[in-house]
């Protein structure tokens, strides 16, 4: 009996000391707040292939590149559109099937231009989201020092389309909600030629679900392009490492030869 009592008050201290941890555990994967609102604020980024593909693929190869060799390979990748695939209109899936053989032509990254909402947001770089209490929030992106500041205290009509559109925040409990609309309509969701016109509107939704995780999904909506509105979901990571921080990826200068090329002077 002695034994049976030993093994029970061992077995009670064991749970005991579990549901301490488990809620000491608990209190430290509690977001951290700023006033009322989650805290934001910090160096994000994801880790899949929707930039090549929002859509699931395969690996491919890219053989107008074939001297890089595997270094010019696509990754593979799963969807990340709730439902597998972007629901386009017959003529918008044309104009992506065109993007798509006019690759890397086609596309405005190639050329360093500004990458539009959402797609900022996971290309294979970082960025910064520097929030205040209850002022506006500021996006900071590494890729060509892209940056948007979403109003948060007044809702702001765009005054004309942009690369970046107007964004206009509010929150919907502890979930951070953006809608963006004035897109200009250039900018491509990925490398797989994805496109939306200047009748886009944009509504991100991101919700810490632990201190480094952002639970984030977006909602487009576009009459001219797709026949309902569509949503992709993903999870954003903190970057963790005590030396975090955003570099520069200035990269007008890689393309200039490629934009001005036909405009050199022949030499003498």
């Amino acid at each position: 009996m002695k034994y049976r009592g030993f093994g029970m008050r061992k077995f009670f201290t064991c749970v005991v000391l579990s549901a301490v941890a488990a809620s000491a555990a608990a209190q430290t994967d509690r977001p951290e707040r700023i006033g009322d609102q989650p805290n934001f604020n910090g160096i994000w980024q994801v880790l899949n292939t929707a930039n090549w593909n929002l859509e699931a693929h395969s690996a491919e190869g890219l053989d107008e590149f074939w001297q890089l060799g595997s270094l010019a390979a696509i990754p593979p990748g799963r969807s990340v559109v709730v439902g597998g695939t972007i629901p386009y209109l017959p003529e918008a899936a044309a104009q992506r099937e065109e993007f798509r053989a006019d690759w890397p032509d086609s596309d405005p990254e190639t050329f360093c231009y500004l990458p539009g909402i959402p797609r900022a947001t996971y290309m294979p770089f970082p960025f910064q989201i520097v929030q205040d209490g209850e002022n506006d929030i500021l996006f900071i992106y590494e890729y060509a020092s892209a940056n948007r500041l979403v109003a948060m205290n007044e809702y702001i009509e765009p005054p004309v389309d942009t690369w970046m559109g107007q964004s206009n925040g509010s929150w919907d409990g502890d979930t951070l909600v953006i809608e963006t609309k004035g897109l200009n309509g250039r900018a491509h969701l990925d490398r797989s030629g994805n496109h939306l016109s200047p009748a886009a509107i944009v509504t991100e939704r991101m919700t810490l679900i632990t201190p480094d995780h952002i639970d984030y999904e977006v909602t487009i909506a576009d009459v001219r392009t797709f026949s309902e509105p569509w949503t992709m979901r993903m999870p954003l990571y903190r970057r963790i490492e005590p030396y975090a921080q955003l570099l520069e990826f200035k990269c007008v200068p890689f393309v200039e030869e490629k934009l001005y090329k036909d405009l050199e002077l022949p030499q003498e």
